[in-house]
Parts: structure tokens; sequence; C-alpha cells
């Protein structure tokens, strides 16, 4: 198995926290640092920062947060303003992929890593939603261009659902998580973006809650899903 599905599916931290520990040499196997990709047998003894992994046997924890700005998406104690220490929940939980830090709205957190793999997986084409604001009003030819894909990090993004909600406001659905992809995508057609918050990730939704809150999912919120997910 591999190393950083074997840690995620301790609830420890997600993968690509996993990838960040063996990126700064604090993960061992068997006393060698760990190189990413390694592969972990059962008999294996695996350390961080020489310490034994504390496998959860708490009961699964889903979380919905709408984040504010200024918030980082990473479990890494030394950075200000990691969402982790933010958040304060009682027992160990992380964030299912991530917002950066200028944007803002919904994000889900949990001490499931099952479902952070499932979640993570590109190929599933979950949908996420999210209105943004840019620096000037919104054209045809940019909605077009927005929806059928903008090559952007050497690639060309996917077709999208793009709607217009007011002269500098849209609403843009994806199935793919590029890093910075909205932010980019629009830098690609001459744009700068204000403001950008996430409203949706499949079947969850920001609903009522305010900034900076967080709340349990429901258990029909959760039980679908799950199903989604299946």
């Amino acid at each position: 198995m591999r190393i950083n599905k074997y840690i995620s599916q301790t609830g420890f931290c997600s993968r690509r926290e996993t990838n960040r520990l063996i990126a700064a040499g604090r993960i061992t196997i068997n006393g060698k640092v760990c190189e990413k990709g390694a592969e972990v047998e059962p008999e294996d003894i695996v350390l961080i920062d020489g310490q034994e992994i504390p496998h959860n046997d708490s009961e699964p924890v889903y979380l919905a947060l709408n984040k504010p700005m200024g918030i980082v998406c990473t479990a890494a104690e030394e950075v200000e303003g990691n969402i982790i220490r933010y958040v304060n929940y009682p027992s160990r939980i992380f964030a299912i992929g991530r917002l950066d830090k200028a944007s803002e709205g919904l994000i889900l957190l949990t001490n499931d890593g099952d479902i952070v793999n499932k979640m993570m997986r590109s190929e599933h084409d979950h949908e996420k939603e999210y209105v943004v604001t840019v620096d000037r009003p919104v054209t045809d030819e940019f909605m077009r261009r927005m929806s059928q894909g903008v090559e952007i990090l050497d690639v060309v993004t996917k077709p999208c659902e793009v709607f217009r909600q007011s002269e500098a406001v849209f609403r843009i659905i994806l199935t793919q998580g590029l890093n910075l992809q909205i932010r980019r995508m629009c830098k690609a057609l001459g744009y700068r973006v204000l403001k950008l918050e996430r409203i949706r990730i499949m079947n969850i939704t920001l609903d009522q809650l305010e900034r900076g809150k967080w709340r349990h999912l429901e258990e029909r919120e959760l039980h679908k899903l799950l199903f989604m997910l299946n």
C-alpha cells in the first residue's frame, strides 16, 4: 500500500498532507526516511516525528465550514491561520481539498480518510460551485470561453457551466480542481478576480451558514454524499 494511502486510512491526515510530511523528511519507515511513493507492508514500522501514528478510533466526524478569507487549508501547526486551529474541534480532523487563502466559502472537514480519498479522485467529476466577482463587466465572449475551456498550466480546462449573475459577477460549476483554477482562467482571459466564494460541493451547500461558522453535516446530507461517492 502506498504510504500516503496508509496514513490517510489511519485518520491522522490526508494524502496531500502526508506528501507535505514526506517532503519535510518527517516520516520514517523501519528507521529510514520515507521517500515519495514509498510502499508499506503490514509488518513495517511507520513513524511521524519519531512517534507511532495514533489510529483514530473515535466516531466519524463530518463538518461543513464557511471559511473566511485569510484562513489556510493546512494542518501544519506552524502555519499562522491554519484551518485546524481555527475550527478548534476537540478531536483530530483534516480538510477535504482546499480553498486558497484569499478565497472563502464551503470546505468540508472530517476524520474519515476513506471519504477524503474518494472525493479527491478527479475522475469522479464531482461538482463544485463558485460565485466569482471580477474587475470588469462579464461579456458573452468571456462566458463562452470560460465554459468551453481555457488553457492554463499547459492544459485546457474541462468544459463547465457558467452563469452570469450581474454585471461583474458569475457562477461557475467545475468538475476538476487545478491549482488556483478559476483565478488562472480569468487571468488568461484578461480579468482579475476580486472575490471568490465556493457555495456548493456536490450535494452540500452553505445554505444559511454564517461566514466563519461550522456545522455538522445532517444525516440526510451525509447519506446522499456517501451514495454519490459509491
